[in-house]
């Protein structure tokens, strides 16, 4: 009996001692698996907020090289032409025309670049930015846009989760009261106009009351047939997509001795040797010309 008993109590402690070790076995695996979740959706989180500062830090990055462009554009009284070069040198090397920029510190690609790394080592995350390319450019007419394209890899430090992919992220900048460089390099500095997007629509033009307005407020309207924001920047006077155009208010001009010409009130035809036919408008100025391509738009018959 005292030897079955023993048979009995070895038994019992060799199916507790497997029970616990499968007890144990599964315990540590929900913990790991646990663990990696975590530390996944942890990583995650990360990822979507380093998109969302990326591209809060471009925007900055943006509005100050559109900021250095109009800088310049006031100090030369001339366009910006190799506008290209210039975006690449202020976001890469921070500097313009060969000097450096103080509002470009802490602004350049390689800075937020940097600025991510920091962050992600807070958070025992390695972060590695390769091939990357930025870009400026429209694809509206009310607004700039500054993108980076680049291959993310982010891994965890203790190699539970990794992340690597191309991602393209963008940022949008509106032009509205930005100045318009047609005006003050056409005017030699003595008029400028800052932008800002009409609040009539096409079909609201037809009542002469709201196109007085659009006129006297200086508004500007979106048209294929003018040129682009940036367009204007680089001094270029042809059609663009994302291309739009004011009237010049004739007052103004007169107002600050600018010669005055007969001749369409279109923004960029009426500072340029284009000279389409014109004729005037009814309950308009008397110096109000628009040519004949323009009044199907704003509702003259």
């Amino acid at each position: 009996m005292r030897g079955k008993k023993a048979q009995v109590f070895i038994l019992s402690a060799i199916a507790l001692i497997i029970l616990f070790s499968i007890t144990y076995s599964i315990y540590t695996s929900i913990s790991e698996k646990s663990s990696i979740n975590t530390r996944v959706r942890t990583m995650d989180s990360f990822i979507f907020s380093m998109e969302k500062d990326l591209e809060r830090q471009l925007y900055t990055s943006g509005f100050r090289v559109l900021f250095l462009t109009q800088d310049k554009i006031a100090r030369t009284g001339s366009y910006v032409s190799d506008f290209d070069d210039f975006f690449y040198e202020a976001m890469i090397n921070g500097s313009v025309d060969g000097e450096e920029s103080e509002i470009m510190q802490g602004a350049t690609i390689q800075e937020l670049i940097e600025q991510i790394k920091l962050r992600g080592s807070k958070m025992n995350i390695l972060i590695d930015i390769s091939d990357v390319n930025v870009s400026f450019g429209q694809d509206d007419p009310w607004h700039v846009f500054i993108s980076i394209d680049a291959v993310f890899n982010i891994t965890d430090k203790s190699q539970l989760a990794s992340w690597n992919k191309r991602a393209v992220v963008k940022s949008y900048i509106e032009i509205d009261n930005f100045e318009d460089p047609l005006y003050f390099v056409s005017t030699n500095g003595r008029v400028s106009q800052k932008i800002t997007k009409t609040i009539y629509e096409d079909a609201d033009f037809v009542d002469r009351s709201n196109l007085l307005s659009h006129l006297e407020n200086r508004y500007y309207s979106a048209n294929t047939n003018a040129p682009s924001f940036l367009d204007r920047i680089k001094g270029i006077n042809s059609a663009s997509e994302n291309g739009i155009e004011s009237f010049v208010y004739i007052p103004e001009l007169s107002a600050q001795s600018v010669q005055i010409r007969e001749k369409s009130v279109v923004d960029y035809i009426y500072f340029s040797s284009f000279n389409p036919p014109y004729s005037s408008v009814s309950e308009m100025p008397s110096w109000f010309f628009i040519d004949d391509a323009r009044k199907e738009k704003y509702g003259i018959s």
